[in-house]
């Protein structure tokens, strides 16, 4: 038991209490730690976020979920205590045959409605923020097939595929299971939309740090937006089942500076150029009359 007085020092002495102590620093430690913009050993809490949608997606579940969960499991823990000691065998040997209250029948129905309505409101808010999409500086299409992902720059002439890279090709840095033999490059701080669809079967384009998931249907196409405000590496996998390889179609995506993200644009489009420039074509039938 512990004492009012000195009460830290004499909850510690206590083998159990000492246990629960050190779960909550060991807890608090690594959720403060292993925040990240891919996935760590151990790690506790979401990754990252680097877009407002994701700061909105966190704010939601440590500050409106979060808190309205522990108080129900708190309250309804203490029910159970209360119950057992309250209304045991020993201390109520002809129980009570009560079968109805009509105050506490309006109460435990009028609370989860206000609960559901507390929760509603930011939700709906955050829900409308993810699907009314802002006029987008770049467009990209992602396209899912068993087992990677296409992705194309409309407005570029771009299209390339992206594999993920086996482990023994793996260069220093480069995450197991998540990077991929070319990424997807966007600039910071510009709107981008994403046009998602699939070739096959039921796909999902995810990345956890921009708070962006949808699915990749075929025959149907499906939007999404991101605005990342830091510039680095984001990693992200197909979240569908979609077949025996679904663990392996990850999503890697650069964010640059705008100079960078121009100069990678000038050198896409020779290098995944989609369909020939139309100049080159008309002079090679000339050169062939």
């Amino acid at each position: 038991m512990c004492r009012k007085g000195n009460y830290f020092r004499f909850c510690y002495k206590s083998p159990a209490m000492r246990t629960i102590l050190q779960t909550l620093i060991f807890y608090m430690s690594f959720t403060s730690l292993l925040y990240s913009s891919e996935p760590k050993n151990w790690q506790l809490g979401f990754q990252e976020s680097v877009t407002s949608i994701m700061n909105d997606v966190v704010f939601m579940h440590d500050y409106i979920l979060m808190p309205i969960i522990t108080a129900i499991s708190v309250f309804v823990l203490f029910l159970l205590f209360y119950v057992c000691i309250k209304f045991r065998e020993s201390k109520n040997p002809n129980p009570s045959k009560t079968t109805h209250n009509t105050f506490i029948e309006i109460v435990w129905t009028l609370i989860p409605c206000l609960i559901l309505i507390v929760i509603a409101i930011p939700s709906f808010k955050l829900l409308y923020k993810q699907d009314i999409i802002p006029k987008a500086d770049v467009t990209v299409k992602a396209i899912g097939y068993q087992w990677y992902w296409g992705y194309e720059y409309p407005d570029q002439n771009i299209y390339f595929e992206s594999l993920m890279v086996e482990d023994k090709d793996l260069k220093p840095g480069q995450p197991r299971l998540l990077a991929t033999d070319t990424e997807v490059v966007v600039p910071v701080n510009k709107i981008v939309k994403v046009l998602i669809t699939s070739n096959d079967v039921l796909h999902a384009w995810a990345i956890p740090a921009f708070g962006v998931k949808r699915d990749a249907v075929p025959g149907r196409i499906n939007e999404t937006w991101f605005k990342a405000d830091k510039e680095g590496v984001y990693y992200g996998q197909c979240s569908e089942l979609c077949g025996i390889k679904h663990a392996f179609m990850p999503i890697t995506v650069r964010v640059v500076s705008e100079e960078k993200y121009l100069e990678w644009i000038e050198l896409a489009k020779k290098k995944y150029a989609k369909y020939p420039d139309k100049s080159l074509i008309t002079y090679n039938m000339k050169e062939k009359n």
